[in-house]
């Protein structure tokens, strides 16, 4: 990494793509005192971003079944963050740190076993991580009485929680306004639009597209994901709850006033046309046998949205051409690892180095000298 700062105090900064870190970096650098431009293709509604189909849990320990132990790292830095960033903001954004319930049918224990020892591996690797619980069903009555009728057992992760993303996208279009950001809603602009350094031009461009990027990234794929959105008034879960299966392992996020996030696929492809049949009855029919009261629930939405993932399936912030940063390969961890990649970006900016970026492992490239 460079030791000089990418940036000078007075820099004038054009930020490419308007979904979640796009909107955070606005509001982070804006709040620093620079002079910034956010430009989308879409509109204050983030409609073309994956961010707002997705469920927004935090949940660093669950996700280690799946990721590397930098991107928990990072999850675990998120979960401190988030209510740093969301008191910037006048408008309410439901966050919530109750934690996450595991569940599994009695035929898929060992399914559940399996889950179980990648956890606590990652336990060991990660010791600030707060240790899982094993619940009995007296345990369970107590803590999610909604899941104490259908299962036997289940795990807790203590301290994991989630965030309303709708809320939370919306409530940073007010207070980017506010900080002065100029937002060119449904203005796509590519790279090669801008001179940065040039008279009149940006002092630098920092591109946070996801898939947008893909011409200037070729590494980038699609990773789909289907998702339904329900009220589930019979339904009366308090926090996350992950059911372990071998073929559709679920989760279902409770938002506010019974509303339910319910999602599982992901599909190896860029294709954004709706959902299949099969997807949506295997959600659902899994989200029944979780708690029969999804039988009468109403569906709001399905959507699909394909996440932004480079090959290793971790994130990257790189530099090929200079006063031009980067950023992408969030893919399924968008909201709990943003936070962390926003702070390791501002630390590039503003330094050349960034500590951040080696404690959670991050793959940050920048040119020599920049």
């Amino acid at each position: 990494m460079s030791s000089q700062p990418l940036i000078s105090p007075n820099a004038r900064i054009s930020i490419l793509g308007g979904g979640l870190l796009g909107r955070l970096m606005a509001l982070e650098l804006s709040g620093r005192g620079f002079s910034v431009d956010l430009y989308d293709r879409g509109g204050p509604d983030a409609e073309h971003a994956a961010a707002r189909v997705a469920a927004a849990m935090l949940a660093p320990l669950a996700e280690s079944a799946v990721t590397e132990h930098g991107v928990v790292r990072m999850g675990q830095y998120g979960l401190q963050r988030w209510p740093q960033l969301i008191a910037q903001l006048d408008a309410p954004v439901f966050l919530q740190q109750a934690g996450t319930m595991v569940v599994w049918h009695r035929q898929d224990a060992p399914e559940a076993q399996r889950f179980h020892g990648i956890l606590q591996r990652t336990q060991a690797a990660i010791p600030q991580l707060p240790p899982l619980q094993t619940l009995g069903r007296t345990q369970m009555a107590e803590m999610e009485p909604a899941l104490a009728g259908h299962f036997q057992s289940a795990f807790y992760l203590p301290g994991e929680g989630q965030l309303d993303n709708r809320q939370l996208l919306a409530a940073l279009v007010p207070a980017l306004q506010a900080r002065g950001v100029r937002l060119h809603w449904q203005q796509p602009r590519e790279l090669d639009d801008f001179a940065p350094g040039e008279h009149g031009q940006p002092d630098l461009l920092i591109d946070t597209r996801g898939l947008g990027a893909k011409p200037q990234w070729g590494q980038l794929r699609g990773v789909r994901g289907e998702v339904l959105r329900v009220h589930a008034p019979e339904v009366q879960l308090r926090r996350p709850t992950r059911l372990m299966h071998p073929r559709y392992p679920i989760y279902i996020a409770p938002k506010q006033d019974q509303h339910y996030v319910i999602g599982a696929t992901e599909i190896e492809s860029d294709d954004m046309s709706p959902a299949s049949v099969r997807s949506a009855m295997e959600l659902l029919s899994a989200a029944y046998t979780v708690h029969s009261g999804f039988a009468e629930a109403r569906i709001l939405e399905i959507n699909t949205q394909c996440r932004p993932t480079l090959p290793d399936n971790l994130p990257a912030i790189r530099q090929v051409r200079p006063r031009v940063l980067e950023i992408n390969g969030l893919y399924r961890h968008g909201f709990m690892i943003s936070p962390a990649v926003l702070d390791c970006a501002v630390e590039l900016l503003l330094t050349g180095q960034s500590p951040l970026a080696t404690r959670f492992d991050l793959d940050v490239r920048l040119l020599a000298g920049a």
